[in-house]
């Protein structure tokens, strides 16, 4: 079974999925929320600028048209 999207649709799809990720990258700013990958923890401020990457992915995808 194939769905297909046109590209306005797409786009749309893309940056709601954008958008859940700032929110959870704000998130876990706002919160102090600790995360580590293998032995690395991973600082705060990689949180804000994902957030910032994120949230303008976000806005280009919501308002492609």
């Amino acid at each position: 079974m194939e769905i297909l999207l046109d590209p306005i649709s797409y786009s749309h799809l893309v940056g709601v999925v954008f958008a859940l990720v700032a929110i959870l990258q704000l998130a876990r700013a706002l919160a102090g929320w600790p995360v580590q990958i293998g032995k690395t923890a991973i600082p705060l401020w990689a949180s804000w600028i994902a957030f910032v990457v994120a949230a303008a992915l976000a806005w280009f995808g919501l308002t492609a048209s």
